[in-house]
């Protein structure tokens, strides 16, 4: 099973993430982007103000590819619990705002259609919902990604992507103690590893 956890930079869950790993520790766990050369490109395009939208997507879009190569599919295949901080819909919410100020037609749809031929989707994906002003505040609105009014773009496009797979969603009040929010997560993947 592959469960995935989503949210604006600053919700929270990169904690719930390293915290799943004392209550599973028998899973995979990954990130994206991921620790490899593809990723290595990927953090030093967020570090240029100036890169190309769509090139940034790109480098994005490989970085995901070699995951799945290297790590997702091979987990999976020998019955793993895979639980990523961050996946495609990182790259769904994210790029298509960035791309919002192109002449591309449709963002989040283009950037949808180019992983539909070769990504694995998750079973399920834990949402966390945080307001764009707090998150900018918490992440420290370090780069481009981090500033509230993108952030803003970027929660809309999590709804739709929400509105369009309601059943593979779980939201988390992201707004509320830590504790809680991983009192939350910690329920939430119990719930579905038993639905499973």
């Amino acid at each position: 099973m592959l469960i995935t956890l989503e949210g604006l930079d600053g919700s929270g869950k990169t904690t719930a993430w390293e915290a799943l790993r004392d209550v599973h520790p028998d899973a995979v766990f990954t990130r994206e982007p991921t620790d490899s050369w593809y990723g290595e490109a990927v953090a030093r395009s967020i570090a240029d103000d100036d890169a190309d939208p769509l090139a940034e997507l790109f480098l994005y879009t490989a970085d995901h590819a070699d995951h799945l190569s290297r790590v997702i599919r091979p987990a999976l295949a020998a019955g793993n619990l895979v639980v990523s901080d961050r996946y495609s819909d990182s790259r769904y919410a994210y790029q298509a705002a960035t791309l919002a100020e192109t002449d591309l037609a449709r963002p989040l749809e283009y950037v949808r259609g180019v992983h539909e031929a070769f990504s694995r989707p998750p079973d399920a994906t834990i949402y966390f919902d945080l307001d764009p002003e707090t998150a900018a505040a918490r992440s420290g609105a370090t780069n481009k990604f981090e500033q509230a009014s993108y952030l803003a773009a970027v929660r809309e496009n999590y709804e739709r992507l929400i509105d369009l797979e309601p059943s593979r969603f779980v939201r988390v009040d992201a707004s509320r103690s830590p504790e809680e929010v991983l009192d939350a997560v910690e329920s939430a993947v119990e719930r579905l590893l038993t639905d499973e």
